[in-house]
């Protein structure tokens, strides 16, 4: 009895030692599945693609190739082909960085219920591609493409694939401009801009852009209009509210009657070197629910290039950015803006005293002096050209005059300039420019330059 129970603890023993060995050998032979790999598994060349379609995170999006790609739930949809051209050469040689043969739980790869699932096709096969878990280990993620076998791939698709339909939208650009010939506003503000490299109308060689403004051909600040052209170029038109616009959506939007519409001309060069002149338009409005509101806060707003179906909702600060083109805003703020070396003589009526300081010039550059001794005018020059406007004004001065300066250029068109500022209150004096009534200055400015005149004709 003993003997037949040692016997059938000893097969027993023996049963389980068997069973062992079976499993390690199944396991040695599933571990050699697992290999290295390297090979491209998936070679298709973009341009035979017909169709493409995705599903990530409850989003399905398909694309098929009909005179160009198209968006299948809405053709309408201003496809960006190079966006999605670039999705596509993921697949021109997609590599292997490890293969596992015949996998027995697809689950442990996350490929059970996959991440992502895209489908791909040409000519010939449709191709089903699952995303599976990223291997934090590997920093790589797993995948399958339906020929029964899992691959670690050295490119997680999902880098790309992750992308949403608004980042495939064919936006709207606005162009570089090579060179600006004109800018003209309509809608709230209604003038034009001319460039005029060679206008005689200015004192200052700085100035090439001019409006017709109080009868006259009037210069602007050329760096002002720079820098509206440079955020005109540097508009985001990325967040779209409509791809094709409806009537009432325009209405909706309050582009159906634009609140400022803003026309560049500019030139480019051509194909064959030639200049070509070409316009381009935005259209710009804010809400007009908010319009009718008075609210000067935060502006929502929109915008619209040319004739285009899509409208963009713009920024608060690039709206009231490009918005700001009054003739006020654009207009130089300094009373004198020319290059103090063109400045041969100062006439200065001070305290009913007249007063003259006058220059030569050298190889060194140009001396000042008066009453016969040299003087250094940097003092002067400062507090001149820190005199800005605060605020335009047209109205004609009825208090006494602080101090006038007849300054003599070396300009054969404009050969002077007078300045003269008047009290006004007690913060502001007006400053007329050629007898000419422009703006407000900083009454402490003012004085300033005083002060700077003291210090040279009373020493």
């Amino acid at each position: 009895m003993r003997r037949s129970k040692k016997l059938c603890a000893l097969l027993g023993v023996l049963g389980v030692v068997c069973l062992a060995a079976l499993g390690a050998m199944q396991m040695e032979e599933h571990r050699e599945q697992i290999k290295n790999s390297g090979e491209v598994i998936l070679s298709l060349e973009p341009d035979s693609v017909e169709a493409l379609s995705w599903e990530y995170e409850g989003t399905s999006l398909s694309f098929q190739k009909e005179d160009g790609w198209q968006y299948t739930q809405d053709p309408s949809f201003p496809v960006n082909e190079k966006k999605l051209q670039a999705l596509l050469e993921a697949f021109q040689s997609l590599s292997a960085a490890l293969t596992i043969e015949s996998p027995e739980d697809l689950g442990q790869y996350g490929l059970d219920q996959p991440t992502c699932t895209i489908e791909i096709a040409d000519s010939t096969q449709t191709y089903e591609i699952s995303l599976g878990d990223y291997s934090t280990l590997d920093a790589k993620r797993y995948l399958s493409i339906g020929d029964g076998n899992v691959y670690l791939v050295e490119y997680d698709l999902l880098d790309t694939f992750s992308v949403t339909l608004q980042e495939l939208i064919k936006n709207d650009e606005v162009p570089y401009f090579d060179q600006v010939t004109a800018l003209h506003f309509s809608g709230e503000e209604n003038y034009q801009i001319d460039y005029q490299a060679d206008s005689t109308d200015s004192y200052s060689a700085d100035d090439v852009y001019y409006t017709e403004q109080q009868g006259g051909n009037l210069p602007l600040d050329s760096e002002k209009v720079e820098n509206y052209l440079w955020a005109l170029q540097d508009l985001s038109l990325t967040d779209y509210v409509s791809y094709n616009a409806t009537d009432e959506e325009l209405k909706k939007y309050g582009l159906d009657e634009p609140e400022l519409t803003v026309t560049v001309n500019y030139t480019i060069e051509d194909s064959n070197g030639a200049e070509a002149a070409t316009p381009f338009i935005l259209r710009i409005s804010r809400d007009p629910k908010e319009k009718d509101s008075n609210q000067e806060d935060a502006v929502t707003a929109y915008a619209r290039v040319g004739d285009s179906p899509i409208l963009y909702k713009i920024s608060s600060d690039s709206y009231k950015e490009l918005t700001a083109v009054s003739y006020a805003s654009l207009r130089h703020s300094e009373l004198f803006w020319g290059d103090f070396t063109d400045v041969q003589q100062i006439d200065v009526t001070l305290e009913e005293n007249s007063y003259t300081i006058t220059s030569e010039t050298s190889r060194d550059g140009r001396t000042y002096s008066y009453a016969g001794t040299e003087v250094s005018l940097e003092a002067v020059q400062s507090k001149l050209e820190a005199l800005r406007a605060e605020s335009f004004i047209e109205e004609a001065p009825s208090q006494k005059k602080e101090i006038g300066l007849t300054l003599h250029l070396n300009n054969q068109t404009h050969p002077t300039v007078q300045v003269d500022l008047y009290r006004y209150d007690g913060t502001h004096c007006l400053a007329a420019i050629d007898a000419t009534p422009v703006s407000l200055v900083s009454r402490s400015n003012a004085v300033a330059l005083i002060e700077a005149i003291h210090a040279i004709v009373l020493n």
